[in-house]
């Protein structure tokens, strides 16, 4: 039951960093937000109107709370459960589209904000895309290229650039059409989760109309490309792909059961990744136009969004504190700390951990080019501290590794 809370003036409702999974509405009085921006470090603070919600993000997603919020006059606010806040939710289709596409903001707003540090060149759609397939082509991914210059000719048939894209969807159609006879021959395997909750929601056959396939290599869709549908992962796995400055930058590996491209669907913007078929791909693609009907005719799917939204902007900002850190061995050690809470282990004490990431890996998530991130990996391995292998790092102390975090960076976490 929800419960009607009272605060006096100046009361801390909850603190920053606090592990709370209550969600608030404030009913009457003031609450102020506060916290520090990841960047700048400048304080941020900001205002919770009558009949808003706060805390909605931590509680959903089993984090931290990411601000202080204080009551600023004498406040009622009106405490729930994520239960209670779940069925609260669901019954309402005018709430749903709301905070969907608040969330979906918040998440564009970070992404634009990574970009920023990493000083990656925002391109007007069209040279984007047509960057984005041509390093797919430098790569040799030959079938991935010809998928997106395919796109680019339908979006864009008056280019200038048109017969050299011609050119270059030929030879790639060629040589990838050549390595399609060989795998034919092959069996089709696609990677299943039929437990998922996600899944089970859309095991109608009425849903089968929507169902797509896709095969390895093939993109889906194109970063930059206008967004008109979303897709849900049926079987199979799909990639994540962020081309930077004209380099390739493998962002994360969905599988059965989660959604991609819902953001574009939201905030009418372009695609900010492409999501290429891992293997064989089976989707459920969803339009523009029968989105919101799809959503609130759907509540629990809502929900999944609305909680891949908080992992999401979650996991944007934790990357964002790492591309923000100045010393360069700090930034380096909380990427090793990224992986560890990325990858838990059963015994905390166990202070030996083993990543299966190369040196290219952890240039990525660094947002260094790979040969600054040799040289300082080398001062780890000079140090005993690190060891580095082909296929996989290993770290001798993780407890080590985050005194070298906070001695280097001056922050504790």
């Amino acid at each position: 039951m929800p419960k009607a809370m009272q605060y006096t003036k100046g009361s801390i409702i909850y603190f920053e960093g606090d592990h709370d999974e209550r969600i608030f509405i404030l009913q009457q009085g003031a609450v102020l937000l506060t916290s520090t921006d990841i960047e700048t470090k400048q304080p941020i603070a900001e205002q919770v109107k009558n009949g808003e919600f706060f805390g909605v993000k931590s509680a959903l997603g089993h984090y931290g709370r990411e601000e202080t919020a204080t009551a600023l006059v004498p406040t009622t606010a009106v405490a729930l459960t994520v239960q209670e806040f779940e069925i609260l939710f669901s019954n309402n289709k005018q709430l749903i589209m709301k905070m969907l596409r608040v969330f979906s903001n918040q998440l564009r707003q970070i992404h634009r904000k990574t970009e920023s540090i990493l000083n990656n060149i925002q391109e007007d759609q069209q040279t984007g895309m047509l960057a984005v397939a041509n390093s797919f082509y430098e790569d040799e991914e030959y079938r991935s290229a010809c998928d997106i210059y395919q796109k680019f000719l339908e979006r864009y048939p008056n280019s200038p650039q048109k017969e050299e894209v011609l050119k270059k969807f030929n030879d790639s159609k060629l040589r990838s059409d050549k390595l399609a006879e060989k795998n034919r021959l092959q069996p089709l395997e696609y990677e299943d989760d039929a437990g998922n909750f996600s899944l089970k929601l859309f095991s109608l056959p009425a849903f089968e109309r929507f169902a797509k396939n896709y095969e390895p290599g093939q993109v889906i869709i194109s970063e930059y490309e206008p967004g008109d549908c979303f897709y849900l992962i049926q079987s199979g796995r799909v990639q994540l792909i962020k081309c930077v400055n004209g380099n390739r930058k493998n962002l994360d590996i969905l599988k059965p059961g989660e959604f991609f491209g819902e953001m574009a669907i939201l905030d009418n913007s372009p695609r900010s990744a492409t999501c290429m078929a891992v293997g064989f791909v089976k989707c459920f693609e969803f339009n523009k136009e029968n989105f919101e009907l799809l959503i609130t005719g759907n509540p629990q799917m809502a929900l999944l969004l609305l909680k891949l939204f908080c992992k999401r902007i979650y996991d944007q900002k934790r990357r964002f504190k790492v591309l923000v850190i100045k010393d360069l061995q700090a930034r380096i050690a909380d990427v090793f700390m990224l992986l560890d809470e990325m990858n838990p282990v059963m015994n905390e004490a166990e202070k030996l951990r083993r990543f299966n990431v190369t040196i290219s890996d952890i240039a990525h998530w660094a947002g260094l080019n790979p040969e600054v991130t040799r040289d300082e990996i080398n001062k780890f391995v000079e140090r005993r501290k690190i060891e580095v292998h082909d296929n996989f790092i290993i770290v001798n102390n993780m407890n080590d590794m985050k005194r070298t975090y906070e001695t280097r960076s001056g922050s504790h976490r």
